[in-house]
């Protein structure tokens, strides 16, 4: 017990919360990405566990009017350039700096990019959690200096980190294996499924009540739209259409692609980014979900889709299958025929392949936001504490969530 009442660094007397500054996401609320969601709603889980948390974001993603508190979370604008591969390493460098002046008790860094920086952030004196959301120099978009960049980002967080934290459990063994550190699994969440019996929203888009097959991604070579959109062009129901919800995070000759082919194909429906109550309707009367992504980390898109029981149609990669989604369909990276193969048997009959409401909600469960908060916590301390095995240590005991509070 004495090992616990060491764990975080508090003046018990003032009963002052644990400090929490977050780098390395372009910003929230609502701003497009997988890691940006993962930390919205992290942040607001940890807040509510009573920590004071402090997101250190890119102006150009957070409008300049925006209350400096949202949520109970405190929100920093730091100027980054809006140039691919350029934003993010800029931007977390200064990040550090702002760290190194406000003196948190954590700097929580997400994904390898801004990972680079951790020998800085230690240097300074900051205790260090990373967060890997995926091994993102397997991209194709990016070219061979900037993978190498990447690549030292991630040996980089793996090697100087205080806690070091991966959304699935494949990429934790495979980052442990390859640096010899331990690293916790700890998932992405999502929030129970806000299912809408209106469908004022889906109508505006042009699209039906269970005729539209949907998909949730970025822009991005990597998600492979155009796989998608060729399937789709090869069904013959023209009562269905495809809604593809996203939009680019840099305007580029893939972008260009897909709006073009989404104008040789009239069912095509491009509804960019979307989030709330409209995310919401799209899920709730889509007939089907398809990720046809050559790479992912978890996607977060796969779990809501699957929380509101709709079919699922995957590419058949690690990520997805380590999720294990009952009923799920797969297919092979880029085999645009096994795909048509697909859509042409749930299109059928899209009810028979729906999941059962215990699996939706054994799914919610198991990605619960406020549980993923309090593992993540359970990291802070073992960081805190000089816990040479960070990120393996079990869940703290909910007295001491309340102590920590």
């Amino acid at each position: 017990m004495n090992q616990i009442a060491d764990l975080v660094q508090i003046d018990r007397q003032q009963r002052r919360a644990l400090r929490v500054a977050i780098l390395g996401i372009r910003g929230f609320p609502n701003v497009q990405g997988g890691a940006e969601k993962h930390v919205e709603n992290l942040a607001c889980a940890l807040a509510a566990l009573g920590c004071d948390v402090r997101a250190i974001v890119r102006s150009g993603y957070v409008a300049k009017g925006r209350s400096a508190t949202w949520r109970g979370i405190r929100i920093s604008r730091l100027w980054a350039p809006r140039i691919s591969g350029v934003e993010a390493f800029v931007h977390t460098f200064l990040g550090v700096l702002s760290a190194a002046f406000s003196r948190p008790d954590i700097l929580h860094i997400h994904a390898i990019g801004p990972a680079f920086f951790t020998p800085l952030a230690r240097a300074f004196g900051l205790r260090v959690v990373v967060t890997c959301h995926s091994r993102n120099y397997e991209h194709k978009k990016w070219g061979r200096f900037a993978r190498s960049v990447l690549r030292l980002g991630e040996r980089a967080g793996m090697k100087f980190a205080n806690g070091r934290i991966a959304v699935s459990d494949g990429l934790a063994k495979n980052l442990s294996h390859a640096y010899r550190v331990p690293v916790r699994t700890i998932p992405n969440g999502i929030d129970p499924p806000r299912r809408r019996a209106s469908t004022g929203i889906l109508r505006a888009f042009g699209l039906s009540p269970n005729r539209y097959v949907l998909m949730v991604a970025r822009i991005d070579d990597d998600k492979r739209q155009l796989d998608l959109i060729a399937a789709y062009a090869r069904l013959r129901l023209p009562d269905w259409k495809l809604a593809l919800v996203g939009g680019a995070d840099y305007s580029g000759t893939y972008a260009r692609d897909v709006a073009e082919a989404a104008r040789q194909n009239p069912g095509v429906v491009l509804l960019g980014h979307q989030n709330g109550t409209a995310l919401a309707e799209l899920y709730t009367h889509a007939g089907c979900f398809v990720l046809p992504s050559r790479f992912e980390g978890q996607p977060i898109a796969v779990l809501e889709a699957a929380s509101y029981g709709l079919p699922l149609i995957l590419s058949d990669i690690a990520a997805h299958r380590e999720i294990a989604i009952p009923r799920a369909r797969y297919f092979a990276v880029g085999d645009i025929d096994a795909l048509t193969a697909h859509l042409e048997e749930i299109c059928a009959s899209p009810s028979s392949e729906k999941l059962a409401a215990d699996q939706c909600s054994g799914l919610v469960a198991c990605h619960d936001w406020h549980t993923i908060a309090q593992r993540t916590l359970a990291v802070y301390c073992d960081a805190l504490s000089g816990n040479k095995r960070a990120g393996l240590g079990g869940d703290p005991p909910a007295a001491k969530i309340r102590e920590l509070s």
